[in-house]
């Protein structure tokens, strides 16, 4: 399956990982999270191929994260509730997400992506 790498241009961490990409080589499909959200089952299958809690795919570093007080309400929430609140919203998602149908990698560690895309 084509390697789908979810990001938002102006995001510095997204910039680098799109570099490492084009320096090895990677084809990938860029997908723009905030103009091509990802939905509430799209988000959901994610977190479970990825062995992440949920609160990982957090922007927690956002504007709107804070704006919104997502910490709080987020605190008790299960993973179907959280994912309805990353689904709301492209910019509570952290990036770049990098999957290839099976596996999951979110954020940019160029450790990580050596070893699991390169």
């Amino acid at each position: 399956m084509e390697l789908k790498f979810y990001w938002y241009p102006n995001c510095g961490t997204c910039k680098k990982a799109k570099k490492w990409l084009d320096d090895h080589h990677i084809d990938y499909k860029s997908i723009h999270i905030v103009e091509d959200s990802l939905t509430k089952e799209e988000l959901l299958e994610l977190i479970a191929k990825s062995h992440l809690p949920a609160k990982k795919f957090f922007n927690t570093s956002g504007k709107k994260y804070r704006e919104l007080n997502i910490k709080d309400k987020i605190r008790d929430a299960n993973t179907e509730e959280m994912a309805e609140i990353l689904a709301s919203d492209g910019m509570l998602v952290k990036r770049p997400i990098v999957t290839d149908g099976q596996i999951v990698t979110v954020g940019f560690k160029e450790e990580t992506f050596d070893e699991i895309w390169g």
